[in-house]
């Protein structure tokens, strides 16, 4: 009698017994369910960006800040000892303390001054990012250069796979451009209203998200402030509730994070 083959990645009847997902879930799922109470208590959020004035009082401090720089063609990690360059990546760590006050920000530089940066460095940060395991990694930047999509997209591939939320703006034109348009992101265009907790869910991707983004007074280098529109302020506000939810219920997967902000936005029913 020949021997019975199971195809790879296949689950036999042994095996079932070994993956039981303990999440309680509600019979309806609410946005006080997801968020109520919580306070991003426990989850690290990384801000993959122009670095961080983490002295700023809307950032209120950071627990890690590194810089991302090339020697010769190596990508080389080492401590930030300048900061934010031009106040990109503050604004975008200020409004995940908003809505996340309690959660451990973590500032990973990798854009330089005027908000430009190489996909070397890029690439490096987010590989970084993901080695550090970090919860939520908010990605206000894209590159438009097909030739690292591939790269970017086995990045975004990999986090997703080892639990690390990506969270990426949609560019502010509309051009091909990543690693937004990527199924393994959660990806976030603006809405014109003037609330931090409104947040819709898009029935069309490949946006899948829009939250508050324009005409927004946010943290800026220097202790200061500036009015700013784009969706590069979007993004911070899903990665910053993304926290929220982690905060309350630890160990849900990217793929159940996602079902859980679609399940709770504002145009699909479970605002309350």
């Amino acid at each position: 009698m020949s021997e019975r083959l199971i195809p790879a990645w296949s689950l036999t009847t042994e095996a079932q017994a070994t993956i039981g997902i303990p999440a309680e879930w509600p019979e309806r799922v609410t946005k006080g369910w997801a968020i109520g109470g919580a306070t991003g208590e426990g989850v690290d959020v990384c801000i993959l960006d122009s670095g961080v004035d983490g002295d700023h009082p809307l950032v209120g401090g950071l627990t890690s800040a590194v810089a991302v720089s090339l020697e010769g063609e190596e990508v080389s990690i080492g401590q930030d000892e300048i900061g934010d360059v031009c106040g990109h990546g503050t604004a975008c760590a200020g409004i995940v303390r908003s809505l996340a006050p309690a959660c451990r920000l973590h500032s990973v530089r990798v854009l330089g001054a005027g908000n430009t940066g190489s996909a070397d460095l890029i690439l490096g940060g987010l590989r970084y990012a993901i080695e550090q395991r970090y919860d939520v990694v908010n990605l206000s930047l894209s590159t438009t250069k097909r030739k690292f999509a591939e790269l970017l997209h086995e990045l975004a591939d990999s986090a997703y796979f080892r639990g690390t939320v990506l969270v990426a703006s949609a560019h502010n034109m509309p051009v091909e451009s990543y690693p937004w348009r990527f199924s393994s992101v959660i990806s976030v265009g603006s809405h014109e209203g003037t609330d931090s907790w409104e947040w819709y869910a898009n029935p069309n991707p490949p946006v899948e998200f829009f939250a508050r983004g324009i005409d927004i007074d946010v943290a800026w280098a220097g202790g200061n402030t500036l009015r700013c529109t784009g969706n590069s302020f979007a993004a911070p506000h899903i990665a910053g509730l993304s926290a929220l939810v982690l905060s309350k219920h630890p160990g849900l997967t990217p793929f159940q994070l996602k079902s859980v902000l679609y399940l709770t936005a504002s145009n699909t029913g479970g605002t309350t």
